[in-house]
């Protein structure tokens, strides 16, 4: 059994790319729609890690994050922001909003599996 990904996004097609880059790569695979639907998730199940547009309607990557950190449930969760907004300052209220990496989009699948590889330890076989 491999890791799992929570993989937050209210883009369809952004969400269903990193799905496709995951699940070859062996991970399991779970979708939200946005900030609010993500809470949700975790609020039943904690993956492994989460990858977070930071541009979504209702609730931004960012608040999603700090939520995310100031639950005891879910604050060791490793957070990859992966998002258009890629100017320095977004990058620095995401790793300050708890996020572990920021990638900016489009995200190569080599970059994505590297950044994840970084933040997961090797499964034991």
């Amino acid at each position: 059994m491999g890791y799992s990904v929570l993989v937050v996004d209210d883009d369809p097609m952004k969400r269903q790319l990193l799905r496709l880059i995951l699940e070859r790569a062996g991970f399991g695979v779970k979708e939200a729609a946005d900030g609010t639907e993500a809470l949700l998730v975790l609020d039943g199940y904690v993956p492994d890690l989460m990858t977070l547009d930071v541009m979504m309607p209702k609730m931004n990557g960012f608040a999603v994050c700090e939520q995310v950190r100031q639950n005891p449930k879910t604050a060791e969760l490793p957070i990859i922001i992966v998002s258009a907004r890629a100017d320095g300052g977004s990058r620095r209220e995401g790793l300050a909003a708890g996020a572990n990496r920021y990638l900016p989009q489009p995200v190569m699948p080599d970059k994505l599996l590297k950044t994840v590889g970084e933040l997961l330890p090797p499964l034991e076989n």
